[in-house]
């Protein structure tokens, strides 16, 4: 009886166990791996993105939705839905865009019932770079004081025009290198700027690679200077100056603009012990300063100035307006105290701006070739003018050379009152006083009455 009980239990209890068990756990969706490739492309040119989509054993995933973002501009656009293939694959047509920020794409898969969703993160896109070629242009030649473009073209070799930044690189005569200005290519691929150069200049461009493009560093391009105004022809035979002085600032404003000022300070400091010094017959306060435009040998314009007597400044000033409106050159305009002292003048080194051919006026010195006698530059109502071409006959022989004695030209040098420069200073109150013995030298009206007579104070020789 017990043996029939304890059969009967375990009977009931199998029955128990088998018939009250739950259903069986669902396995995890298996893990899927998604990828986003396309092959290496030149931007502006469509390529076929391709998404694969495959289970944990590598088994393609056909079927599945998978959707595909670009971002442009930093933002993601809106998903592109594609479907994938038997092969697990799907294909996306993307124009590749020139910036490579552009070239972006991230692709999710939400997953299904046997596979796990995944997603790619952000995924690059390659580009192949264009080769380029950059170029510099313009004129070849830009007239004096008047502006000229220099243009900048950044292109493909297939043509396509390329935007992005450009280093400028200018080049002076006789300078080096440097920086002289960044552009921007627009879409065409040119930029342009306007200078005013004043001098030879060269130009050269570099640019850097961009993303989808190489960069390329341009060959040089030269714009010549020429002169606004004729240049002076000498003849062949002619001398040079046995001086050379560099050429004076560029001509300031239009026309002559002449401006007359008290002697400043700073000039003042340069004068003393040169062209001024104590026992000169006028002082500081009775000297005037003019600063001049005036076309020089070249057929440039150039600034001069001279310091002259107060008295004489304006007929000074008169003339060289005259002789710019009329283009008759002077070979330089600088004050005397450039050249030194001259222990044989007693004054700023007149041989020396003769030998330049330069043209000055205010000079406390003693003649030349009677360093004894007071110049009547002395008094700053004296002015000598292209005395290289213009020599003068001293005591001790004609200085700076005797060829230009006996020669003239139509522009430069005169022996005869006839001459354009000669009746210009007539017409200003500047006397020719000593003719073709100091040919150089003109005189304004005024002044002590002790000048009049400067033939018989020098003893019968011009008293320059």
């Amino acid at each position: 009886m017990r043996l029939g009980r304890r059969l009967a239990v375990a009977v009931c209890t199998l029955v128990v166990a088998s018939g009250t068990a739950g259903p069986a756990l669902a396995q995890d969706p298996a893990p899927s791996t998604l990828q986003v490739h396309a092959p290496p492309q030149r931007a502006d040119v469509t390529v076929a993105a391709e998404v694969a989509l495959a289970g944990e054993d590598g088994s393609p995933v056909a079927g599945a939705t998978v959707l595909v973002e670009r971002r442009v501009d930093g933002s993601w656009g809106s998903p592109v839905s594609l479907v994938t293939d038997a092969d697990g694959r799907a294909s996306l047509d993307v124009r590749l865009a020139r910036d490579a920020d552009d070239n972006v794409l991230r692709a999710s898969y939400d997953g299904d019932a046997g596979h796990a969703a995944s997603a790619t993160g952000p995924v690059r896109l390659r580009l192949e770079k264009r080769s380029t070629r950059l170029r510099v242009s313009g004129p070849g030649r830009v007239v004096d004081e008047r502006r000229v473009t220099v243009e900048v073209r950044w292109q493909t070799l297939g043509g396509l025009g390329v935007s992005g930044p450009v280093n400028l690189f200018r080049r002076d005569r006789g300078g080096d290198w440097r920086p002289a200005a960044r552009v921007r290519t627009g879409e065409q691929g040119w930029a342009a700027i306007t200078v005013r150069p004043r001098v030879d200049t060269r130009w050269k461009a570099r640019a850097r690679p961009l993303d989808w493009v190489t960069g390329d560093r341009s060959g040089v391009h030269r714009v010549d200077n020429v002169p606004p105004g004729d240049p002076v022809r000498l003849p062949d035979g002619a001398p040079r100056p046995r001086i050379e002085l560099p050429a004076q600032p560029h001509a300031k404003g239009r026309g002559p603009h002449a401006v007359v000022t008290r002697v400043p300070g700073a000039v003042w400091r340069q004068m003393t012990g040169r062209t001024w010094h104590r026992g000169c017959p006028v002082g500081r306060a009775s000297l005037r300063l003019l600063r001049i435009n005036y076309w020089d040998y070249h057929g440039y314009r150039r600034r001069g100035e001279l310091v002259a007597h107060a008295d004489a400044v304006g007929q000074l000033a008169g003339a060289l307006e005259e002789l710019h409106r009329k283009h008759l050159p002077l070979r330089s305009l600088y004050r005397e105290d450039r050249f030194g002292w001259s222990d044989r003048l007693h004054g700023a080194d007149d041989y020396r701006s003769m030998a330049a051919g330069n043209s000055s006026a205010f000079n406390c010195r003693g003649v030349v070739g009677r360093p004894s006698t007071l110049s009547p530059h002395s008094y700053g109502r004296s002015f000598d003018v292209n005395t290289w071409e213009n020599p003068y006959r001293s005591a001790q022989g004609t200085v700076p050379n005797e060829w230009w004695m006996s020669h003239s030209h139509a522009r430069v040098a005169w022996r005869s009152t006839t001459h354009a420069v000669v009746q210009v200073m007539a017409r200003h109150g500047l006397r020719w006083t000593y003719g073709t013995g100091d040919t150089q030298h003109f005189d304004a009206g005024g002044g002590p009455a002790r000048m009049v007579s400067r033939w018989s104070l020098c003893g019968g020789v011009v008293c320059d």
